[in-house]
């Protein structure tokens, strides 16, 4: 898991997407450990109705530990109410608070119909890591993202 050419495809509902790229919500919380290091580039695809990659962010830290610890740390920044946070973590013992950084809106969305098309694509349901030839996949799906997505292909590429 310690592959440099790493970045981590995103799987959020559309307004979360829209705050992350606004930059009000600062920290995305899943109920699994994620262990990605500061500088990962992050995908965001955003979930029906969109079901395109609509921008990037990177990861400045991870917090990893009790939902109720993350709630403290990320209540002000996660964009959720306690009540839709409480009933996400229900059940979970361990929680991530990714604090995301350095948003970039895509000027033209990456389709989920444009990236099936260059190939095997499945949205994730949670996230899962990307390798440079999986975002070369997905750069070659939208020729017109933009520098943005070529930085975090440079980004990637070994010294």
């Amino acid at each position: 898991m310690s592959d440099p050419e790493r970045a981590m495809l995103l799987s959020v509902h559309p307004r979360f997407a829209t705050a992350i790229l606004a930059g009000t919500k600062t920290v995305e919380v899943r109920r699994q450990r994620v262990a990605a290091p500061p500088g990962t580039p992050v995908l965001l695809y955003a979930t029906a109705p969109t079901m395109a990659i609509v921008g990037m962010a990177r990861i400045a830290s991870v917090q990893v530990a009790s939902p109720r610890e993350v709630w403290s740390a990320s209540r002000t920044s996660a964009g959720i109410s306690r009540r839709e946070y409480d009933e996400y973590m229900s059940g979970a013992t361990q929680a991530s608070g990714l604090s995301l950084e350095e948003p970039i809106t895509f000027e033209d969305q990456v389709p989920l119909a444009a990236l099936r098309a260059s190939g095997s694509f499945h949205p994730p349901q949670s996230y899962r890591y990307l390798t440079g030839e999986d975002l070369q996949r997905v750069a070659e799906a939208a020729p017109r993202t933009g520098a943005a997505l070529q930085g975090a292909l440079n980004d990637l590429t070994p010294a």
